[in-house]
């Protein structure tokens, strides 16, 4: 059988080529896209969505292959369609984290399917911590993984703090346009203060004052957490716009931020070590790396705390003690202990209602997801899950339905406890943020 063409992207293409970049954090992913423009690459993120992208996925690709890959290839390709882009001058970008599953053959799904579409000639970069692939024109340095970490912090924040505003924002859209109007002022940022921490804390300082000035109304409302495998937990398009539904149906989302993930990785590197006595030369720079993200995760916590208007993310050290009696740090295929652990970080920050959401037949995820559902509510009674399953051939109905179905659970357990703690519903009451009231 003939070896598949593998295309490297050089220098050359550096100058002249556009990348398409697949969107699964639209904030995040903005400003990991400023950090890239600011080092001379042009990237382009792709926002298209609807049915189109999986049918021209499903053209491609097998339709027993994982969902996130029909619908990261589907966009590619779709975009490559359209008509918009030279092929002669444009190359695609792929993040990969080189662990066991899918993930990491994602890239010869699509280099596949590419040659089938008749675009075999644009190159495909991984962009990967594992050293799967090496191209010359695209390198990882320290400084842009520096700044990549910051726009995590930024990009997660964002996510935080727009989720705990929305359900309750009085002027409807307020949130959504401070939101955008922040991640393109932090965009700039991006390029222009460099790698100081320092900058890094003012501004996020500044975020919280401005996400708590939002005017906004005083109720109790059905608090819903998400996990599950990382692009359909993430991408609006990979879950039918899960987030949006679950705010229109008069819930708080909270959504456990990427650096989780990242630190996950990290983790799993150093078990790696622990257990099997791998990575012996990169173990103590690892760790030194995890001490220090460890730092400024929770120096971000900490300015969360002092300004009092929101909840703060769990810091992952506490995340990991969840988990150590359900599941050992060696379980690390797809999301692997992260996942029931982000269900009990849940639980113990006070939301017990989860929507796990994962790939139909993706083995990593219904092991540690719907498959630790037993055993972490024989400990947890008051968690609420619901597993939901995408795919290609899902019926968008029937998994509302079933969320719908948790709502109710949810809301009848909010009203029982209310009525034990002698708590009636009170009348709504508006929050009007202290720059608002010396206006008037």
């Amino acid at each position: 059988m003939e070896e598949r063409k593998y295309i490297p992207f050089t220098e050359e293409m550096r100058r002249e080529y556009t990348i398409l970049v697949p969107n699964m954090l639209p904030r995040h992913f903005k400003l990991f896209i400023k950090i890239f423009e600011h080092y001379g690459y042009r990237m382009e993120l792709l926002e298209t969505t609807g049915q189109k992208i999986i049918e021209t996925g499903l053209k491609y690709v097998h339709n027993d292959t994982c969902y996130p890959a029909i619908l990261v290839i589907g966009q590619f390709i779709n975009a490559l369609q359209s008509g918009k882009y030279d092929p002669a001058k444009t190359a695609l970008i792929l993040f990969q984290t080189g662990g066991g599953c899918r993930a990491s053959n994602y890239i010869f799904l699509l280099r596949k399917a590419l040659e089938r579409a008749g675009y075999g000639d644009i190159p495909v970069i991984s962009l990967n911590l594992s050293g799967l692939e090496k191209h010359p024109g695209f390198t990882l340095t320290v400084p842009i993984l520096h700044r990549l970490f910051y726009a995590m912090i930024y990009g997660d924040l964002l996510l935080s703090l727009a989720n705990q505003c929305k359900p309750y924002e009085i002027e409807a859209g307020a949130t959504e346009r401070l939101a955008d109007a922040l991640t393109a002022e932090l965009a700039d940022k991006m390029q222009e203060e460099g790698v100081s921490f320092r900058k890094v804390k003012e501004n996020c300082k500044k975020m919280i004052a401005r996400f708590a000035a939002i005017d906004r109304r005083e109720e109790e409302k059905v608090q819903v957490g998400v996990v599950g495998e990382i692009y359909v937990k993430y991408s609006p398009l990979g879950n039918n716009g899960l987030e949006q539904f679950l705010i229109d149906e008069g819930a708080e989302v909270t959504v456990p931020g990427l650096i989780d993930f990242f630190m996950y990785c990290i983790v799993s590197n150093l078990t790696d070590y622990e257990l099997y006595g791998l990575h012996r030369f990169r173990y103590p720079i690892l760790k030194f790396v995890f001490r220090y993200l460890i730092r400024q995760q929770q120096a971000v916590i900490d300015l969360i705390k002092e300004d009092g208007h929101f909840r703060p993310p769990t810091p992952i050290t506490h995340t990991m003690e969840l988990i150590r009696d359900f599941m050992g740090f060696g379980t690390k295929m797809g999301e692997g202990w992260l996942l029931p652990a982000e269900m009990l970080e849940l639980n113990d920050s006070g939301v017990h209602n989860v929507v796990c959401t994962q790939p139909f037949g993706c083995l990593p995820n219904h092991i540690c997801g719907k498959g630790m559902m037993k055993p972490l509510k024989e400990k947890n009674p008051d968690l609420n899950i619901v597993a939901i399953d995408y795919d290609s051939g899902a019926s968008k109905v029937n998994q509302e339905n079933r969320i719908k179905l948790m709502l109710a659970n949810a809301r009848s357990q909010l009203e029982e406890k209310n009525r034990e703690n002698g708590v009636t519903p009170a009348a709504e009451k508006t929050k009007i943020a202290p720059e608002t009231a010396q206006r008037g």
